[in-house]
Parts: structure tokens; sequence; C-alpha cells
């Protein structure tokens, strides 16, 4: 809401501006700034100008007053001078143009008579019959019909501009803190430069009460016109949604030069939403159609943690509604691609020969979902089981190396697209021994 002080901060900045000043006696007056395309160097809004005479500092000075057509048929009239300049009483209560010539100058004002834009009202409703789920009515009631419109003033060339009232519609709603990731109670003040019987909003997101307060210039002044709805009961839904997928750092895991939300299986995504006030139904879908034709799973949940384990593309969504199902929100899609399986065993390695070289064997793997895998000695004696492809074998058997030699692995997996894995397949352990003249030598 504008103070007084503000507008003291206005007038003071008006009298700093190029061109001469209207001095008036008899009412209170508050000068606002022109935009240059208007022609004019000010706009005076008196408070009452019943009985105010009108000064400017030229005893020189040619007066003439004009109306809604322009300057160009402005009219001369009669003023009366002494030492401090020329004065003007105005006949009539008005708004009108006043041109003055000085010195071969001609200078251009338009005077409000803020009397006759009677600024009161005397209620606030909410309509609701108009309304639709981004946008509602409030309703104005005046106090005298028809008084609570925009003023109108005339630029040089007799272009009709509205003046900024500056009443100001307030209310609560949320916004969304992306930091902390929630919803917060937000006073909202919307500035209307004139009213109207009808006054189109954005629906709040949150149950609240309008207050309606203005004119600016009747603020300033030191009057108050308040007016407040009765507790609006939210009905508008909106949402913000997240998708966050947990990352591997699986050495041997191959990528698939998928970027975004897929990859190599199995995928673990966490979806979030955080919703409004009025949400009361809420559910995750998940479907193999971008246009959603039939669901594969549906979470009524705002917090989902899925693990995609089958090839191809997937698509989730969130869907909120309010409790009469008349207002719902949809989120963006989000595309889940899962790529083909592909198992890779090496041959060699060379445990306990240099540290982080080799020195662990490990399948090379992309989208493997079940894998078990058992690694047998020459003589058939199990030595090692891995039960996940990330998992390797460091060449020890009851916690000590292995000789060198020829080792095997039997081999039973499968892939996210259905592909089954039967492989076996001979490991050759080989170790390095560095002797004293430098020569490397296999031991």
């Amino acid at each position: 809401m504008r103070t007084v002080w503000a507008l003291v901060a206005v007038m003071l900045s008006c009298a700093s501006a190029s061109g001469a000043e209207l001095t008036f006696t008899g009412s209170r007056v508050i000068p606002v700034n022109a935009d240059a395309s208007t022609g004019l160097e000010r706009i005076y809004v008196v408070e009452d100008m019943s009985g105010v005479t009108v000064s400017y500092p030229s005893a020189d000075a040619k007066w003439s007053v004009w109306g809604s057509m322009g300057a160009a048929y402005a009219e001369p009239v009669s003023v009366t001078t002494d030492s401090s300049g020329s004065h003007y009483r105005f006949p009539n209560a008005n708004d009108f143009g006043i041109t003055v010539e000085d010195a071969g100058r001609m200078h251009h004002y338009w005077v409000v008579d803020h009397a006759l834009h009677s600024a009161d009202f005397a209620g606030l409703s909410v309509n609701g019959e108009d309304s639709d789920c981004q946008s509602m009515y409030l309703n104005v009631e005046p106090l005298i019909a028809g008084k609570n419109y925009g003023i109108s003033y005339y630029t040089i060339n007799g272009a009709p501009r509205t003046l900024d009232r500056g009443y100001t519609l307030s209310y609560n709603t949320l916004e969304y803190d992306e930091n902390a990731k929630t919803y917060n109670f937000v006073k909202k003040e919307d500035n209307l430069d004139a009213l109207k019987q009808s006054i189109r909003v954005v629906k709040p997101l949150c149950d609240t009460q309008f207050a309606l307060s203005g004119d600016r210039f009747d603020e300033a002044w030191g009057k108050e016109n308040h007016a407040e709805s009765a507790v609006y009961i939210t009905d508008a839904v909106e949402a913000m949604t997240y998708a966050e997928k947990e990352e591997r750092d699986n050495d041997n895991e191959q990528s698939d030069g998928t970027s975004g939300l897929g990859g190599s299986a199995p995928v673990d995504i966490t979806f979030t939403a955080i919703v409004t006030d009025a949400v009361k139904f809420t559910e995750w879908q998940l479907s193999s159609s971008p246009d959603f034709d039939s669901y594969e799973l549906r979470f009524n949940q705002t917090e989902v943690s899925y693990t995609f384990t089958e090839y191809g593309t997937w698509y989730m969504r969130f869907q909120a509604s309010n409790a009469d199902g008349s207002c719902d929100y949809i989120s963006p899609t989000y595309e889940i691609q899962i790529g083909e399986s592909r198992l890779v065993c090496p041959n060699a390695f060379s445990p306990g020969a240099s540290e982080g070289v080799n020195d662990e064997w490990k399948v090379s793997y992309k989208s493997i979902v079940d894998f078990e895998c058992h690694i047998f000695n020459r003589w058939g004696v199990k030595v090692a089981t891995l039960t996940h492809p990330s998992q390797g074998w460091d060449g020890k058997y009851n916690g000590k190396l292995v000789p060198s030699g020829v080792y095997y692995y039997v081999i039973k997996a499968r892939g996210a697209d259905g592909h089954k894995y039967d492989m076996s397949g001979d490991i050759n352990i080989i170790r390095y021994n560095q002797s004293r003249s430098g020569s490397v030598t296999n031991e």
C-alpha cells in the first residue's frame, strides 16, 4: 500500500522537473509526472476545485483552458496579476487543461478535480459464477453508482489517457520456495489504476480474505477507504514435482550414453510432488505410452520410489485434484529410457602383482537385473561366488591368494530386455614379479 511519504516524494521530484510549476490556493494538491508523449508538463490532482485559485509565477503570462479535444481548441481566459504572478479562478468544478504562454514558450498542464471522482466503495464480494481454475472475479460495491471508474486526462492532441489511481487489492496466497522445496504464505498486493464493478484476479492458492483500499490520493490526504470480502475458500490447485535418480559408481558398469533419468537397469528413481492446500487427491501414473492411453501402475501418494528393471521407454507423471474434481493439475511427463543388456567376461587378471591394476576379476555389464557367478579351480572346488555384476573376485580363497593358473567361471544372468545369459569360460591368473635386474618374469 502506498504511503503519504511516497506521495510527498513524488511532489518533491515534480518540483525539480523542467518547466514552471502551477500553484493552488484553497485546496490540497498532489502533482503527478506526465509522460513526455502527452505534451503535458504536469498533472495536478486537486482535492476539491471549489473556490480554488491557480497561479503561475509570471504576470505577463497568457492563459487558455481546454478540454478533451486538446490544446488546439484552447480558449483564452482572463487572469488577475500581481507581483507574484498571474492567477486564474476556474468558475466551475471540472477537469480541464491549462496552457500558459510565457516568454514565447507554451506550458501545458492538466488539472483533475478529485471531488468529482469519489473513491468511496461500500463492499467487496466474491463472484463465484464466472471463475475458472486459474482466475476469479470480485464484485466492487460503490457507494455511488459509477463513481469508482478511472480518471481520464487528455494529451495536448486530445488523446485520452488513464490516471493511475493506485487502488490496492491485497490478499494471501502461496508461493513456491525452490530452495526449501515448500509452499509458503505470502501477501500479494495488486495495484489497480482504476476500479470496475468486476475485478479479475489470479486465484489464490490458500484460503484468504480480499481487502480493497485507495485511492492513493485519498490515502495521502488521510482519508481511509477500505473494504473486505468474506473468507474465500480456495479450490485452485498447483504442484511442483521432482524426479531424482539414484546414481551408481560401479567401475565395470557400461554407460549406454543416455543422459537424464534412464540408463543401465536397474534404475532407482524417487518421484516427489509438493502440493497446495486445496489438493485432496494425488496420483503418480506410470505408462509405456507417452499419451498415457493405459497405465502400468498408479500410486496414490505424493512420493514414490520405483525401480525400473525392464528394457524400453517409460513415462511417469503426477496428477492432483481438489475435493470435487473440478480443478486438477497434471505435471510435465518424465521420460525414462532403459537400455539393452550386455555382459562380457575377461579371461585373465593378475591379483597381488600391482595394486589397483588388473588385480580383480570383474565382468563388464549393462542392464543386468539378475546375476549369479561361481568360480572353480581345476579340481572343481568352488573358490568364489558373486551375486551382483558389480562384484569382483580378488583372487583369494579362504583369505589367501590362490596359485597362478587356470580357473573356471559359470554365470547365469538375465538382462532388462529379457535376454538370458548362460556363460562359462576360463580365468587365467597371471602374476608378474620384478627381478633385481629390472626384467619382468612370469611367476
